[in-house]
């Protein structure tokens, strides 16, 4: 199950992480395309008027780049808990836009991925649904994905995807897009663009007509239009079912003052033609009027034709003369087909035998020096030869590629630390078990809150007794209720088993009704007390500061420690088991001196482990164990460290014992459930002789 899940945890996040960097991608590089469409999404709800076109172009360039980001920071694993909430809440929020649009239908293209794939608005949403189901598959297992880069470096991937993304927007806005996927792209024939074949499919129409006769009105078709005795109202017409729609379906040229249509006379021209865009002149930007200006004049020494296309009226074309000079003349053509035949205001298209040329952001217009002899013997003048693929290995070279070789170098670091770490730990396993004699290897039960006293009697004896017929090869303690202790004292050999309590006051003496103080526990004949239990931690409210206080009181008394940390299952998940771990010593223990810690045994208790028949891996163990020593070690020093003894509490069996007691820094166990059965119990205890 697990194996399945971390499959299809991965496969999910491959599958939103590629849809999101395409889609987030196609969207930047082409910004007024995203503001655009943003737009016809505003005017669907009515609020186009009260939304600036600087704050709808900020948020296109801003919505692309999240998204591309994200899809990148989740092919990487990047902060994942963080980012796969992120992407879930942002699916969710498409998804509830998508499903407005399937039913309202206010644009018929979502604009998903801008103009390199349009989909319809079911497409769109059973897409969204698609991805909804997989955003919610890697927020709920968001740790099964596997990392392709470190922790340490992941800041490079993250700054360096949204510098890429912010200034493939910024050159885009500033030239053109690299990839045009209008019908209007440089190789375009655009009389082809507007053919339909003889045998594409044709839209129809019904026509009602609204008759009326002696007072009646009625509606008709063609089918039934009755005689001439009936007098004509008014007529409709509606398209019922649609046709073949060319790629270009919406490109004139008019003559506002002839009102003639020259479109054909301007594509069927042989030759080369300049066509300065202007989808709105009262936007456009005039700071390159003067280049503009030159390029009309080299038109004019070589004949060739040059005009400009607007849709706006006479008001704005003799206010953009006014102010440029213009002599260029000027056509009417459709706002919104200007927008689409280029992405800037104003851009020139090179036109040749009604096929597209060339094009240009007003930024970057050719300049004066090459324009020195006619355009068939210039490069601006010929078709661009590099092809998609070329500008598709650019953008890898300068963005999948440096990232390929960080990941690569950052495998490479990781596996060689990996093998010295390895290297490591064989080198120092057998100098480990030489250091691990000097600790004291021991087995302690916790019968928590758990038998009578004649049933504690009866098992504290028989405990003493199979350790006197079988000698332990390890020290063993076991820790009761108060009110066994001073008769349990009683029945065991100190030799062979030594008795602790499970608890005892923060304070040395007074009215506090109900408490033991450490002083009542020694009295009894104990010699150990458990102190930090994760479940007087989680009941009881004991707090670092009121551990330290019984940690105190306790060595004050004569009793040795065995003090408890562990981390919760969420902060195992959340990779934050060193923290708790070192800032639960750090809190009650490392403020002892080095010979007082000397009295401590540590006991490290998976709190998610305890009383639920769950166990941390034999190496998970060992992992968190060396982790404490050598927060020991960076405390108290070496010395101190390798003669401290840490033990594992989390549901240790006789079954798992042997495993975990062959750990080089697992010295023993603190043992709940199965110390309440001496058979188990023994059976845990004699894993040390294997």
């Amino acid at each position: 199950m697990k194996r399945l899940i971390y499959i299809l945890t991965n496969v999910c996040r491959l599958l939103i992480a590629t849809t999101f960097v395409l889609s987030g991608y196609v969207k930047a590089i082409d910004p007024l395309g995203t503001q655009y469409k943003i737009n016809d999404y505003l005017a669907a709800a009515g609020l186009s008027g009260f939304v600036s076109n600087w704050f709808t172009l900020f948020t296109s360039v801003a919505l692309s780049a999240t998204e591309f980001a994200l899809g990148v920071y989740l092919l990487f694993a990047i902060q994942r808990r963080l980012v796969s909430k992120l992407l879930l809440g942002f699916i969710g929020m498409m998804t509830l836009i998508t499903v407005w649009i399937y039913f309202a239908s206010p644009v018929k293209d979502c604009g998903c991925f801008g103009d390199a794939l349009h989909l319809s608005n079911g497409q769109t949403l059973a897409k969204n649904i698609v991805l909804l189901l997989a955003a919610t598959v890697v927020a709920r297992w968001p740790l099964r994905m596997v990392r392709f880069i470190s922790k340490t470096n992941q800041w490079i991937v993250t700054n360096y995807t949204l510098f890429f993304i912010i200034v493939s927007s910024a050159w885009s806005l500033y030239t053109l897009p690299p990839f045009d996927f209008r019908p209007y792209h440089i190789g375009a024939d655009i009389r082809k663009g507007m053919e339909i074949p003889a045998d594409a499919k044709q839209p129809k129409f019904e026509t009602t007509f609204v008759l009326s006769k002696n007072g009646e009105t009625r509606e008709f078709t063609l089918d039934n239009y009755p005689d001439s005795t009936w007098t004509f109202v008014d007529s409709k017409t509606v398209q019922t079912e649609e046709g073949y729609v060319p790629p270009i379906h919406d490109f004139s040229i008019t003559d506002e003052a002839t009102g003639n249509d020259i479109t054909e006379d301007v594509l069927n021209r042989k030759g080369y033609t300049f066509l300065l865009i202007s989808p709105y002149l009262e936007q456009a930007d005039d700071t390159n009027f003067g280049a503009i200006d030159r390029i009309y004049e080299y038109a004019k020494r070589h004949n060739v034709p040059m005009m400009c296309l607007t849709a706006s009226g006479k008001a704005a074309i003799s206010r953009w003369q006014d102010l440029t000079g213009a002599e260029y003349p000027f056509y009417i053509t459709d706002g919104t087909t200007l927008k689409t035949m280029i992405r800037s205001n104003p851009g020139l298209i090179l036109i040749k035998d009604g096929v597209v040329i060339n094009k240009w952001s007003h930024n970057a217009l050719p300049k004066q020096e090459t324009l020195n002899a006619p355009l068939n013997k210039l490069s601006i003048g010929k078709i661009d030869p590099t092809s998609v693929t070329t500008r598709i290995t650019k953008i890898v070279l300068w963005f999948v590629f440096p990232l390929f070789l960080l990941t690569l170098a950052d495998r490479l670091w990781a596996w060689t630390k990996w093998i010295k770490k390895q290297r490591k730990r064989n080198k120092l396993y057998t100098l480990l078990k030489k250091k691990r004699k000097m600790r004291k290897k021991i087995v302690a039960g916790n019968w928590k809150m758990n038998l009578n006293l004649q049933e504690g009697l009866a098992l504290a004896k028989e405990v003493n007794d199979a350790l006197a017929a079988d000698k332990p090869n390890c020290d063993v303690i076991i820790c009761t209720p108060f009110i066994h202790l001073a008769s349990v004292a009683g029945v065991l050999n100190s030799q062979l088993v030594g008795l602790g309590a499970e608890n005892c006051a923060d304070k040395e003496k007074g009215a506090y009704t109900g408490e033991v103080s450490a002083e009542m526990v020694k009295s009894t004949g104990a010699q150990y007390v458990i102190l930090g239990h994760s479940e007087r931690r989680e009941y009881y409210n004991e707090t670092p500061e009121i551990l330290k206080e019984k940690v105190l009181l306790a060595l004050k008394n004569g009793l040795k420690v065995i003090f408890c940390i562990g981390e919760t299952l969420a902060e195992r998940e959340a990779n934050k088991q060193n923290d708790v771990v070192k800032a639960e010593l750090e809190g009650s223990v490392f403020n002892l001196s080095a010979e007082e810690f000397a009295n401590v045994i540590v006991a490290y208790e998976p709190i998610w482990a305890i009383g639920t028949g769950k166990t941390a891996t034999a190496e998970q163990a060992e992992e968190i164990h060396a982790f404490i020593r050598s927060a020991i070690a960076e405390k108290y020093g070496n010395e101190i460290a390798e003669n401290t003894s840490i033990l594992y509490g989390g549901s240790a069996k006789p079954s798992n014992a042997p495993e975990l007691f062959a750990k080089p820094n697992i010295d023993g166990g603190l043992i709940g459930g199965a110390a309440l059965k001496c058979a188990d119990f023994k059976g845990i205890i004699d894993a040390w002789k294997k």
